[in-house]
């Protein structure tokens, strides 16, 4: 694939109006938008932002490369503008960037994309290429240069591939494994090895192993570079290279392994030093100057640099999220299967093997068993890295063993993960003979037997109490309470579609769900119907108010009616980006409604996902499926209603 298969003409912006960050980054997305490569502008926005929090993307040299890869993207695309006066993008020389390659990237993109993508960043470390690029004046040229280079690239490849077949054919009569590939001097007896990683693994991965290796070569030292990107790790470091080598690079910001390196000197920097530094980062490892790295067992991995700044609310959601996004596979696996064993009672009875088999599978004894020590353990994990994952687990069994339940898990995770930081800090100053006994032995039993502990004669007590003060509660309101309490929920579903509204809303439908033994599913029912509103009522609006959407806009609504039904919400996500008041408004008002009624009208769902495919279980089907009904067509008539025709704007 030629990177001008991804680097589309009509894309292109050879004259970037924008004169803040931010304003080129939302310009670059509107060529996205208008393209159609993109779906969802508010979360790829999201992304880019994220992405840019963790270190600018604007590398130095009149370059920047805000890119993400997302759920949000319909193509692999690169969308290339210039600017003529340039733009302050806080890039990593202070200087204002006059190119950019905004890189959207899909999940889950084939391996063909990623080696394009990775082709195009490594063309970026040539300054005379890049000469070139600034003065082009058309797309035409843009891509006539692309294609030129990449040309000449893939000759030279070629030729590199040609020499290392001869020298494995020349290795195959000794009986020995081929060479692998190292940059250098082959005389020189100056060895270091490095490994690159960025968040996403498609630009700044491979521009530091370029990089790194350019000026390795340059200085007559030898480095095997290690890439971490999208497509997991390639070049892996044999233990015989990290042994022989005087030093160890680690140009990451996200977690690499990193145990491997244990007893090395290694400097860990941001993988943007990868670039910008390299000379400096290669003449320190050769020369040993680095800390000695000891991994103390804790899963050897390097922290994400922007994790310091990351405010405490950030934190605690991150770490909250991590959990949840680990449970909740057993959460949809075991609640659908336990649905469909319902369903299996109604015809066949409890004797039915079926039913005894799903129930196995899914319930108390299966994938639903795991939820909240998963759920502790991975809250955790994500707090004190490996370290705390056992104690976390422990926790949480604790917790489902009580009546703590799902709250008594979150606060055993969190305990867990802060416990083992205390650890760290009260062992810190033990000699260094006794190091190794810190991840084999004090670290589980101390923090197994502090969390314990804790969770025993306080946490479980405290959550038992609250925790069953709830659920009485929830089952003696009244059915006024009830309806506010399901309006509620239901309306949260859609203020922010997935976001921590949305999850705060469905998490505790969950907790109520799994600490109730799956038997209260009312909150679970108001939820998912709050939740199956919005994609339903865009889909509505753009079916009956034809002339108020774009052609674009009423393709997008079709489907919508596939991910309401199945109680996907994000669905109308793109819609209410581009006209957040109205379809806000009138999304949250009708999920209300519908949540509102599951609760007038007694709605038990006894799974926690699924839409209109468990729909046929709830303890009152029809009602449930007229509850959402109604919510969407009160949502799609007031959207439709309030939103101009097209050519009124």
């Amino acid at each position: 694939m030629k990177i001008t298969d991804l680097m589309i003409k009509d894309t292109m912006i050879m004259d970037l109006k924008a004169t803040t960050k931010e304003a080129a980054i939302d310009e670059l997305i509107a060529s996205l938008v208008a393209h159609g490569r993109i779906s969802d502008p508010v979360l790829f926005k999201e992304m880019i932002l994220k992405r840019e929090a963790e270190s600018s993307t604007g590398i130095g040299g009149g370059i920047a490369m805000p890119h993400a890869k997302t759920k949000a993207v319909n193509e692999p695309t690169v969308v290339f503008a210039k600017s003529i006066n340039g733009v302050d993008f806080e890039s990593l020389d202070d200087e204002p960037a006059r190119i950019f390659f905004m890189i959207a990237a899909p999940e889950g993109a084939g391996t063909m994309h990623l080696r394009t993508l990775a082709a195009l960043s490594r063309l970026l470390i040539d300054s005379e290429f890049i000469e070139k690029l600034m003065a082009t004046k058309t797309p035409d040229e843009v891509s006539e240069l692309f294609d030129a280079k990449q040309e000449e690239q893939f000759a030279k490849e070629q030729e590199k591939e040609k020499r290392k077949k001869a020298k494995e054919l020349e290795k195959v009569n000794e009986k020995s494994e081929p060479e692998r590939e190292i940059i250098g001097n082959p005389d020189s007896q100056a060895f270091v090895v490095a490994v690159t990683a960025c968040p996403t693994g498609i630009a700044h991965t491979f521009m530091a192993e370029d990089a790194l290796k350019k000026k390795a070569l340059e200085m007559g030292v030898n480095i095997r570079v290690e890439t971490n990107g999208s497509e997991g790790a390639q070049n892996v470091l044999t233990a015989d290279e990290i042994r022989r080598a005087s030093g160890v690079i680690v140009a990451a910001d996200k977690n690499v392994e990193m145990a491997r390196f244990d007893g090395k000197p290694v400097l860990q920097r941001p993988v943007s030093d990868g670039i910008r530094k390299s000379e400096e980062l290669i003449r320190k490892a050769m020369n040993g100057e680095a800390p000695i790295y000891h991994s103390e067992g804790r899963g050897g991995s390097t922290e994400e640099t922007a994790e310091k700044s990351v405010s405490i609310g950030g934190k605690i959601y991150k770490d909250l999220m991590n959990g949840i996004s680990h449970m909740l596979p057993f959460v949809v696996g075991g609640g659908i299967l336990l649905a469909i064993s319902f369903l299996i009672e109604q015809i066949g009875g409890d004797n039915h093997p079926l039913f005894q088999l799903l129930q196995t599978i899914g319930g108390g004894d299966g994938a639903f068993h795991f939820l909240i020590p998963v759920l502790a353990g991975f809250i955790a994990i994500s707090i004190g890295d490996r370290p705390a994952l056992m104690p976390g687990m422990v926790g949480g069994i604790m917790a489902l063993n009580s009546n703590a339940g799902f709250l008594g898990g979150l606060a055993a995770g969190f305990l867990a993960g802060y416990v083992i930081i205390g650890l760290r800090k009260v062992f810190a100053g033990l000699p260094k003979a006794i190091e190794g006994l810190k991840p084999i032995m004090l670290y589980p039993v101390f923090g197994l037997l502090i969390t314990g502990g804790i969770m025993y004669y306080l946490i479980d007590p405290v959550f038992s109490w609250i925790n069953v003060g709830l659920i009485d509660g929830l089952n003696n309101l009244g059915t006024t309470n009830a309806v506010i309490l399901g309006m509620v929920l239901a309306g949260m579903m859609s203020i922010d579609m997935g976001g921590p509204f949305n999850k705060a809303a469905y998490t505790f439908a969950i907790g109520v769900f799994t600490t109730s033994g799956n038997t209260n599913g009312f909150m679970m029912a108001a939820v998912m119907a709050g939740g199956m509103v919005p994609p339903l009522a865009i889909a509505l609006a753009t079916t009956f108010f034809k002339d108020k959407f774009t052609e674009s806009e009423r393709k997008s609504g079709l489907t919508n009616y596939v991910l309401g039904l199945s109680f996907i919400t994000e669905g109308a996500i793109p819609f209410a980006a581009a006209d957040p008041l109205r379809v806000l408004s009138s999304c949250i008002l009708g999920s209300a409604v519908a949540g509102g009624l599951t609760q007038l009208w007694n709605i038990n769902v006894p799974a926690p996902h699924g839409g209109i495919f468990v729909a046929a279980l709830s303890s009152h089907a029809l009602l449930f499926l007229l509850a959402v009904i109604i919510g969407s067509v009160i949502s799609g008539l007031i959207l439709g209603l309030w939103k101009k025709p097209l050519t009124a704007k």
